[in-house]
């Protein structure tokens, strides 16, 4: 259960840990565009981009933000992070997608989060103006974009990689779509 800090440098968070209040400040994001897509609800969506080959969307840049994308047209695959929107609460155990059996939150992807930010490695067709034409998008239309990385493989590939209890569900990623179950 989350309780109101005793910060008296009023910093306003909610923390599970009110001892600790003053080591944290407070944090704010402003989007820098929105992503849209063909997916206008939860459910029946991809639920992660391996799941979402061929489908296309576009990122939407505000003006302010476009000068950043400079150089970027180079790259065959960028990194989006953003703000899951519709998702409200969180749940520290959640049964996800890829299993019948609960799972401790930060084991999973799911996107009902503490802190709801999204990641999702999409390929990068070509840029107009400051609309970048993407595919194998995996996001709700109108979510709003915290911020764009280019993927570069040998920064983010790893070797020797175990992954859990995702083990045995790896390969079915690809025919699984959005229930509803975190709405």
């Amino acid at each position: 259960m989350q309780r109101e800090s005793g910060c008296e440098a009023g910093c306003g968070y909610l923390l599970l840990n009110a001892d600790r209040a003053c080591d944290v400040m407070m944090i704010e994001y402003t989007p820098i565009g929105v992503i849209h897509s063909a997916f206008k609800k939860l459910e029946g969506m991809p639920i992660q981009p391996a799941g979402a080959a061929g489908i296309k969307g576009r990122v939407e840049v505000f003006e302010d933000f476009r000068e950043g994308l400079v150089d970027l047209d180079g790259f065959s695959h960028i990194v989006l992070l953003y703000h899951f929107h519709q998702g409200r609460g969180f749940n520290l155990k959640v049964v996800p997608f890829l299993d019948s059996r609960q799972r401790g939150l930060f084991a999973t992807r799911a996107p009902r989060r503490p802190n709801p930010i999204g990641l999702s490695v999409v390929r990068l067709d070509r840029i107009e103006g400051g609309v970048l034409h993407i595919e194998n998008i995996d996001i709700l239309d109108g979510t709003p974009l915290l911020d764009i990385k280019p993927y570069v493989h040998e920064f983010d590939t790893q070797t020797e990689i175990r992954t859990g209890w995702l083990e045995k569900g790896r390969k079915t990623v690809s025919d699984r779509k959005s229930d509803g179950r975190f709405k």
